[in-house]
């Protein structure tokens, strides 16, 4: 009887002990995810956004994550920002265009606001308003984007959203011409959001989607001097630099499995193993 006792007495430790080994390591593994820098956005909203836009895709203003972009232009100008989006990331962007005064505008306008990666590919929006029409009266009109989740890779021939730059472009793109000119005020912010280990895939790019960064990585190697000094980002590229998803909540799945997979094994020896050699039995045999 004693013997049984200590057998389920030995049982019960080593459960306890695989339980507060699993604890531990997903406490460990949910730390990793706090100070990792990568695992969550780097919100920018109490730096002071750029206040004038680009033209074009080369003069494209830089945006941070949740840093708000302001301009003044003319209605009929092609105005572009450009932000960086890593893997598990859903970037969503909103603007908002101040319309001239009732008395300078007699008709409607319609206002579009574009998304393209790296490549110049244009991104197509899981919902939003990204094409909406301003009565005469309006004093404002307001757009937005979200995005797919962005991928770590994909096939050559689809269109997913890759880890690079993301360019935005705000356009009028129905409006008189008596009309084109009239001075607009333009807001736009940029927000990625964290989506986790569901949209994970295997396999990553072997450089982001950032124009230049080919380049930039062939002259790092190639001078001793430069390699030296400070790296500076360049625009569309995170402060921190490119995670490409090295982190997902899988690790926390599978350390989880981990154990749970041997909280059972040792349960199921303890099942198996039997009450020992029973106490009629002579100790000789």
């Amino acid at each position: 009887m004693r013997t049984t006792t200590r057998r389920t007495h030995g049982v019960r430790r080593a459960l306890t002990g695989a339980l507060l080994a699993g604890l531990a390591l997903l406490t460990s593994a949910g730390a990793a995810v706090a100070d990792d820098p990568s695992a969550s956005a780097s919100p920018a909203g109490d730096e002071a956004g750029p206040t004038e836009a680009g033209t074009t895709f080369r003069t494209a203003t830089a945006l941070k994550p949740d840093q708000t972009g302001t301009a003044q232009a003319s209605a009929g100008d092609y105005l572009y920002w450009v932000f960086p989006a890593d893997a598990g990331q859903r970037p969503t962007v909103r603007a908002t265009v101040k319309l001239p005064e009732n008395a300078a505008r007699r008709s409607t306008s319609t206002w579009q606001i574009d998304v393209y990666d790296g490549l110049r590919r244009r991104q197509a929006c899981m919902y939003g308003h990204q094409t909406r029409k301003a009565a005469a009266d309006a004093a404002t009109v307001e757009l937005s984007c979200v995005l797919r989740p962005v991928r770590a890779w994909s096939e050559p021939w689809a269109n997913d959203p890759l880890p690079g730059s993301y360019y935005v472009r705000l356009t009028v793109v129905d409006l008189p011409a008596d009309e084109l000119g009239l001075p607009v005020g333009a807001e736009v912010r940029a927000t990625v959001k964290e989506q986790g280990g569901a949209h994970d895939v295997d396999g990553a790019l072997s450089e982001p989607l950032v124009p230049g960064v080919s380049v930039a990585s062939a002259g790092d190697t190639g001078d001793e001097d430069a390699s030296a000094a400070p790296r500076v980002p360049s625009a569309g590229e995170p402060e921190d630099g490119w995670a490409s998803g090295w982190w997902t909540d899988r690790w926390l799945w599978t350390v989880g499995g981990g154990v749970l997979a041997a909280l059972a094994a040792v349960f199921g020896y303890s099942l198996t193993r039997g009450r020992g050699r029973p106490a009629r039995v002579p100790q000789g045999l």
